[in-house]
């Protein structure tokens, strides 16, 4: 997958780009339509906080549609994880979606429904 990653107002170390690449290209295995993507890496510069907050923004491009995902997290490879466990969970429901949805337009034939409907 191709991804355009973007650290904003500071300079990220190619490990850290190269760790973000890595857990990105796993979601392959769970959609593998999956064309591009963006990731905007944010530090939170919030006064009260002696720590930065790490933002971290993930948007995939996908054949009929996008997925979006923002977390935050002590580290850039927490807020990677956590974004990833959304991302999982976006590809599958997106690809269940797009599944049904073909079927039920692959069992129409001639006119004639040839669906059967099942109870989960």
């Amino acid at each position: 997958m191709r991804l355009q990653m973007q650290a904003i107002h500071f300079d990220a170390d190619p490990k850290l780009l190269n760790f973000i690449q890595q857990k990105l290209d796993k979601l392959d295995t769970f959609y593998d339509r999956i064309t591009s993507g963006e990731v905007f890496l944010k530090l939170d510069k919030s006064e009260n906080a002696k720590a930065h907050t790490k933002l971290l923004e993930v948007k995939l491009y996908v054949p009929g549609g996008t997925m979006f995902v923002k977390e935050q997290g002590t580290t850039f490879e927490e807020a990677t994880d956590l974004a990833i466990d959304s991302l999982k969970m976006q590809v599958k429901k997106f690809k269940n979606k797009r599944n049904n949805a073909r079927s039920a337009k692959i069992s129409e034939v001639d006119g004639v429904v040839l669906t059967e409907e099942t109870e989960e």
